[in-house]
């Protein structure tokens, strides 16, 4: 992969899923896209809207957030290489709040170029569902993680997620990481309040699992961050890859939004 493709973390991403080839990367240099610059809690897309393009996460984190309810709730977070929207290109009505945590760019890009990269790819196309398909899995978690674990089980179990998602993209790989969200958007994720939150966080420090310092969170202690969480990774659907599985050239210029 040559340096500055601008995609990078997608075609991480995808090679994680699917079998696909160099080639078939390549066909990422193509997309289209005008970049997006976010600030902390601006929303990127609301409740109602009809979408007719995706937002590829590039940097920082975005969340799904409930838009009825009064706390925020957020049900899921997004890492660089996501596309949380993907869904629209079946059902473009938007369900939810799309809200970035800290701040965040994005790319955004027609759902055009997604469907006659489908059509161009066979190995893309299911590799794209794939993608989809593991968005649901991942719902499908953090529904038992609310409904059956405990608070510390919860944060434990959040952490090991995001932490191993991030791996996934190349990032995290020292256990370090720019944290995902506040402590308050740490409860809205879990389902706690925030001094909850804040008592589980000192309790992780206090069995010296990790250390959350201001804007950065590093796992002291990952295999007992994942034995307390009793976290198994399979419902990601990431697999071992091929390490050569790269772009080989890089995007064209995205044009940037302020």
């Amino acid at each position: 992969m040559q340096t500055g493709f601008t995609f990078s973390k997608l075609a991480d991403h995808l090679a994680s899923l699917g079998d696909v080839t160099v080639a078939d990367l390549d066909l990422l240099a193509e997309m289209p896209s005008t970049i997006a610059h976010f600030s902390s809690h601006q929303a990127i897309l609301r409740h109602g809207d009809d979408n007719h393009q995706c937002c590829l996460l590039l940097q920082g984190y975005l969340s799904w957030q409930d838009a009825e309810g009064m706390d925020g709730q957020i049900t899921s977070i997004s890492v660089p290489g996501d596309i949380p929207d993907l869904q629209t290109l079946y059902r473009p009505r938007i369900n939810g709040n799309l809200i970035a945590l800290g701040p965040a760019v994005v790319a955004v890009v027609p759902h055009r170029f997604f469907r006659e990269l489908s059509a161009r790819s066979s190995a893309m196309s299911r590799t794209l569902l794939l993608m989809l398909l593991g968005d649901h899995a991942i719902q499908r978690n953090w529904t038992i993680n609310l409904g059956s674990r405990d608070a510390l089980t919860r944060v434990a179990h959040l952490l090991c997620e995001i932490t191993t998602r991030l791996q996934n993209v190349g990032l995290a790989k020292d256990f370090r990481l720019a944290s995902p969200f506040t402590q308050s958007d740490l409860a809205a994720a879990c389902s706690i309040s925030p001094v909850h939150a804040n008592r589980t966080i000192q309790e992780l420090r206090r069995c010296n699992l990790l250390q959350w310092h201001g804007k950065t969170l590093t796992i002291s202690d990952w295999p007992g961050l994942v034995r307390l969480a009793r976290f198994n990774p399979a419902y990601l659907g990431i697999r071992p890859r091929d390490q050569g599985v790269r772009p080989s050239g890089p995007a064209k210029s995205a044009v940037a939004l302020a």
